[in-house]
């Protein structure tokens, strides 16, 4: 496991973004980080009031995890790199905030029993940014935070174009880049990816089926076709993407930056090419 931290078990990575912070800004206190990764296991665990516990499992709870932990690594190495604009202890917390409700989204509410969450794939951004938007002042966060979490969240959408969008300050363009490079390498150099690709052509054909979607428009007919285009995906729009839309913020991941390997980029490759093998002996298995 190239992570530092199980991202299986929430209070083990809530513990390690902790003391990541702490160790970036000493003296600040953890209070808010403590308050937000309670409120979001509480939330994913169906313990709100209002939603249902999450009932995905691609975009679950470990998702989460796995691309705060992400983020968590991105920040840290830009700070040891001395990289401006600066990113501070308060701009810290907030992105940890956007990266922990960015897939908020997909929570059903207790009334809502059709179905899953997955239905909620083509509007599931929007909706985390509605239940950010009402979340985030109960924890005195300002109108002025709330817009920047929001954007960063924003980011995450596969179709936006940050270079695009607009922001209040630079920093906030660096940690909405930064948000949606963890979302991607959170998941695909996760070791378990390739095997969790059905689960995400499914998730894909109920939100296709909730919005009545035709056959010849969707973007994958099939698990079989999801598979054999994933290393296309990665190499044609997930790479380009990283390096110029997300100002290649990944490079941070690198240890030790600049020039040290990265591990997400290597798990992701290995994964590709564990794909690709599995293609290939599908393939041959097909013709013999």
């Amino acid at each position: 496991m190239f992570t530092p931290v199980d991202t299986k078990n929430a209070p083990a990575v809530a513990a390690y973004v902790n003391e990541r912070f702490a160790a970036m800004y000493p003296g600040a206190a953890p209070r808010w980080l403590k308050v937000i990764f309670r409120d979001v296991q509480d939330l994913f665990n169906g313990l709100h009031p209002d939603y249902a516990a999450v009932d995905l499992r691609y975009h679950d709870l470990e998702h989460t995890l796995q691309a705060a932990v992400c983020i968590t690594q991105i920040l840290e190495g830009r700070q040891l790199a001395g990289v401006e604009p600066r990113i501070d202890a308060r701009q810290f917390e907030l992105a940890i905030s956007g990266v922990l409700l960015h897939d908020s989204g997909y929570l059903k509410l207790r009334s809502d029993t059709s179905g899953t969450g997955a239905k909620y794939t083509f509007c599931h951004v929007l909706r985390s940014c509605a239940y950010t938007a009402s979340y985030l002042p109960s924890l005195g966060a300002t109108d002025v935070e709330v817009e920047a979490v929001l954007g960063a969240i924003n980011c995450t959408g596969p179709t936006k174009q940050i270079s695009r969008l607009n922001f209040r300050e630079p920093v906030e363009r660096v940690i909405g880049c930064a948000t949606a490079t963890a979302d991607y390498l959170g998941q695909m150099a996760a070791p378990d990816y390739p095997d969790e690709l059905e689960i995400l052509f499914h998730e894909f054909e109920e939100s296709d089926n909730f919005i009545h979607l035709p056959p010849a428009r969707r973007m994958f007919k099939s698990v079989e076709e999801l598979k054999a285009r994933t290393p296309h995906f990665w190499r044609s729009f997930v790479k380009p993407k990283l390096e110029t839309d997300f100002q290649a913020v990944h490079r941070f991941l690198a240890r030790p930056y600049p020039q040290g390997p990265n591990p997400y980029i290597e798990a992701i490759e290995a994964n590709i090419a564990e794909i690709e093998r599995r293609l290939g002996a599908r393939h041959l298995v097909a013709q013999a």
